[in-house]
């Protein structure tokens, strides 16, 4: 990883007490459902960035949700882990997607979209799974906003935007002009953060789930097949269907309900 990078990891700011108070309460196998809706209703602008998440119509819920207990309940303690930590790490970034041809309103759409399909796909699945996938799902393309920095900082966004005009793939060409592709990145960055390991590996092998450790493959897997239906455009293609379904199969993941939430994709 180019020093540029590393350098601006160093340089983030830590996760303000919000954070920290919200994974003590996860972490702890001895917390309940109403410790964690305690930590984030003292929280009131995090409340409202989290309800407004869950009330996205992307999630599918024919009644708004208007209680953070009504959330936890409906989503799991995991799910709504992702959508707290979501909002407080993006506030600890300056969104400039530029070099990737992106505004931040379409960033945001990639990630909420990424996060909406995995949640459809795996909800009713382990909920321990679903602690790191959420977040991940949320938060694995974080790595673009500081790669975009170095692009910037070195004169090399512009060829760097020209050359994905013209179809190279992101993250050879990531690894070419910066020397890390976005879940290097990304995962350092939460490595940093000192997030547990499940969710740092589950990340940096989300391309590679084969070399993740052993407990981690599932989950990396799953990440992968959620970047693939829903690649940079942020919007599922038939091809992309595709890709993803060879996958599904590929890793023996659950393909019944990866078809179930697949089928509004198109639609």
């Amino acid at each position: 990883m180019q020093e540029n990078i590393l350098s601006k990891i160093k340089q983030l700011p830590p996760l303000p007490e919000s954070a920290m108070q919200i994974e003590a309460v996860y972490q702890d196998p001895n917390s309940t459902f109403n410790d964690m809706v305690k930590i984030l209703e003292k929280d009131p602008l995090l409340t409202a960035d989290i309800l407004k998440a869950a009330n996205s119509p992307l999630y599918g819920f024919s009644r708004e949700i208007n209680a953070i207990s009504q959330a936890v309940s409906l989503f799991g303690m995991g799910t709504v882990r992702g959508f707290a930590l979501a909002s407080i790490v993006k506030k600890s970034f300056a969104l400039n997607l530029s070099p990737y041809n992106m505004s931040n309103e379409q960033f945001s759409a990639l990630s909420k979209n990424q996060h909406a399909f995995m949640t459809s796909w795996y909800i009713k699945k382990n909920p321990r799974l679903l602690g790191i996938l959420s977040p991940a799902a949320f938060l694995v393309e974080i790595g673009k906003v500081l790669i975009a920095q170095c692009l910037e900082s070195e004169g090399k966004a512009g060829e760097f935007k020209s050359k994905l005009q013209d179809g190279v793939n992101t993250e050879e060409l990531e690894k070419e002009m910066c020397g890390s592709d976005t879940p290097e990145v990304s995962a350092k960055v939460f490595d940093h953060w000192r997030f547990e390991s499940e969710l740092v590996d589950t990340i940096a092998h989300c391309m590679d789930p084969e070399n993740a450790m052993e407990k981690d493959i599932e989950a990396a897997s799953v990440l992968n097949v959620v970047r693939v239906i829903i690649p940079i455009t942020g919007v599922a293609t038939q091809e992309s269907i595709d890709e993803a379904t060879a996958l599904v199969e590929k890793y023996n993941l659950d393909m019944p309900s990866f078809l179930k939430a697949s089928e509004t994709l198109l639609a």
